[in-house]
């Protein structure tokens, strides 16, 4: 339940997170801790996967009653939320130099971003239901808004622009898990099952029905680019070419 004298809106744990709260009740410091638990439920998430997380499951994780969690959190879409807080952790200090562009900072970002969501994967599979409100995804969000500083952009716009691309990072890094569990649930290496896919494809179709695709397997599209993140960097530079052209249009109007 959210705080009434708080003003924050938020759910008891998150305050906590946030270091409005020390623990609830009073008394004796506990042994079992917020952070505990978040660690406890991350922990599982990574090893057996978002839907082992429950709070019956996290309590015998720890050792405790499933009852004493909930002095703690309310829910396990709470839990949720801190975990995947937990998972992103903090943004990395920028490796850009000093003077870097807003293009060059964005990069950076995004990057970062699919970084982390590739190496912890469970936080794919955990649904967004509300706007970011814990400590890590606001310092995100933070980092992201200041990269368009000086560009000219309306706060609006660049709101607008670190979404368009945290969903980029999310998508790529979605389909790249999905087919990475398939590949593995197969027993067939990567480049194997892109093979099978090409020959599959080849024998489905033909110039006469298919032609854009027949014209596709005739090219190196499957095997030219030798770039793993060739799509995720295509798709990046497209938005920022087109967000290039906005910051030179506000420039333009000075």
């Amino acid at each position: 339940m959210a705080d009434e004298d708080s003003g924050t809106g938020l759910p008891a744990s998150l305050e906590m997170a946030w270091g409005l709260r020390e623990r609830p009740g009073k008394g004796p410091r506990p042994t079992l801790t917020l952070p505990r638990i978040v660690e406890a439920a991350v922990a599982l998430a990574a090893a057996e996967g978002v839907d082992a997380v429950s709070m019956g499951r996290v309590a015998k994780e720890l050792g405790v009653s499933t009852m004493s969690l909930y002095r703690y959190v309310a829910a396990k879409e709470e839990l949720y939320v801190l975990m995947a807080d937990a998972g992103v952790g903090a943004p990395p200090d920028p490796l850009a130099g000093e003077g870097a562009d807003w293009r060059e900072l964005l990069t950076e970002w995004a990057y970062a971003q699919r970084a982390v969501l590739m190496a912890n994967s469970w936080i794919l599979r955990i649904p967004i239901t509300a706007a970011p409100v814990s400590p890590n995804q606001l310092a995100w969000m933070d980092r992201g808004l200041a990269s368009m500083a000086g560009t000219g952009l309306k706060e609006s716009e660049k709101l607008s622009t670190i979404i368009l691309i945290g969903g980029l990072v999310r998508n790529e890094a979605t389909m790249a898990a999905d087919m990475m569990d398939a590949i593995i649930k197969s027993g067939v290496a990567p480049e194997q099952a892109l093979g099978q896919y090409v020959r599959t494809l080849s024998l489905l179709t033909g110039p006469d029905t298919h032609p854009a695709v027949t014209r596709l397997l005739d090219s190196d599209a499957f095997s030219g680019s030798g770039e793993p993140d060739f799509q995720f960097r295509f798709g990046l530079g497209r938005i920022l070419d087109g967000l290039a052209l906005l910051v030179a249009e506000r420039a333009a109007s000075l």
